[in-house]
């Protein structure tokens, strides 16, 4: 006979529908910046364990705003606190980066902002119950899953969830904008064409490894009219990965969903806390938190490279104008996407292989570009901000480029002149 849960199906799906979009006007924005970390001297030098234990506990002591907490191949990451502004959110994290930067040099570390890592193959370092049994369980889609644990890093932008109300600023409109644009936005900053030195055929290859994960927690979600309830469908159907014990290992059973464990209450009944912690174990490219958090973006390249993706992306959701824009843009992009979701729809893939040679997405790109750079000004953006969103326009969604494609041109140059040199002698 079934064990009762600890609480009831209704109940649960009431608790998600409750927490994963609370509803007003847009009024915060957050960002959440991974790094690769390296050798300072010798980037292609794998950074021993112990190294970035003594790392972090040395960053910990620093008097930081945001959280700082390492990945399980050893990717620094930095979470903003909601900030009301754009400003607020950019001034914030820069004062903890221009913390963390000198300590990890001091330390003979290195940050780069690649969305994947093109030096060596994932290792990872972390040996917490958490990632061991996401590390099992991924095991069973193939390699994928340790790329993405441990040699992936991103720039996650965090926007309000909108307006109960229909309109330009309301939950459906945003939730559906976020996976049109998001396509565009993993195109114009792609930043991962290499693995192990080699290119992969892809400008994001990030995002491939994302596409070759378990469909059931890392696809988005049916577009349906309703949201809340598309998501909360999603959770509960999603395949439990781990169940946690004080004692012992996390592993769950072998194709166990929510739903089910719910229903059956094997091997214990679940309970609030397991289903909220269940949703941190999903990772579709928009995930609903209570606000909407955008994962398809690279880390990016430079000190303050991360400002660009933020900048642009609070204005396509923030500013009124720029919003209605973006979403009249990026329409017709539903047609190229067909009904299947992301990431592995046709739009994505290629966003992912092309990205902005690819002519709808560099059309698409453009203009959101423009309605971005228009929009910066009426959200107080800075002089530096607006130049570094101008500068990146030129130099690359001008004229259909990403900045993977200076990681390809510098591949291609070294190649040819080691092949030049071989030829000479």
């Amino acid at each position: 006979m079934p064990v009762r849960p600890a609480e009831s199906e209704a109940e649960l799906e009431a608790h998600l529908h409750g927490i994963c979009f609370k509803t007003g006007p847009p009024r915060r924005i957050g960002v959440e910046i991974e790094w690769l970390v390296h050798d300072a001297r010798n980037p292609r030098c794998p950074v021993e364990p112990d190294r970035l234990r003594h790392a972090a506990g040395a960053l910990r002591a620093l008097p930081l705003t945001s959280l700082l907490t390492f990945e399980p191949g050893g990717q620094l990451e930095l979470s903003s606190l909601p900030a009301t502004s754009l400003t607020e959110c950019i001034e914030t994290v820069t004062a903890d980066l221009a913390l963390v930067r000198p300590a990890m040099l001091a330390m003979g570390l290195g940050m780069a902002g690649h969305g994947h890592n093109p030096w060596h193959p994932p290792r990872r370092v972390l040996t917490d119950p958490r990632y061991n049994a996401m590390e099992a369980y991924f095991d069973r889609w193939g390699s994928a899953g340790r790329a993405m644990m441990c040699a992936t890093a991103s720039v996650q932008v965090c926007v309000d969830a909108g307006h109960e109300e229909p309109g330009p600023f309301g939950l459906g409109r945003r939730w559906r904008l976020a996976h049109l644009l998001g396509a565009v936005l993993t195109a114009a900053f792609a930043n991962s064409p290499t693995s192990e030195g080699c290119p992969t055929g892809y400008r994001t290859t990030r995002q491939v490894v994302w596409s070759q994960l378990d469909p059931g927690r890392t696809l988005a979600p049916p577009q349906e009219p309703d949201p809340r309830t598309a998501w909360a469908r999603y959770v509960l159907d999603a395949p439990v990965m781990c169940i946690r014990s004080e004692d012992g290992a996390w592993d769950a059973p072998e194709g166990l969903t929510f739903r089910e464990w719910v229903r059956t209450g094997v091997p214990r009944p679940p309970t609030r806390e397991d289903l909220d912690y269940h949703v941190t174990t999903l990772f579709p490219p928009v995930r609903p938190r209570g606000h909407l958090e955008l994962r398809m973006i690279d880390a990016q390249s430079g000190d303050a490279g991360w400002v660009v993706p933020l900048a642009v992306t609070a204005a396509l959701f923030d500013d009124a104008e720029a919003t209605e824009r973006a979403y009249r843009i990026v329409k017709p992009l539903a047609d190229t996407a067909g009904s299947r979701p992301a990431p592995r729809n046709p739009l994505w893939r290629r966003a992912a292989r092309g990205a902005l040679t690819d002519p709808e997405l560099h059309t698409a790109a453009v203009a959101c570009f423009t309605a971005a750079q228009e929009a910066l000004p009426r959200l107080g953006a800075s002089a530096e901000v607006r130049a570094a969103v101008a500068e990146f326009t030129d130099r690359y969604v001008a004229r259909g480029r990403c900045p993977a494609d200076d990681h390809l041109d510098a591949l291609y140059a070294a190649e040819g002149a080691l092949l030049l040199g071989k030829d000479s002698q």
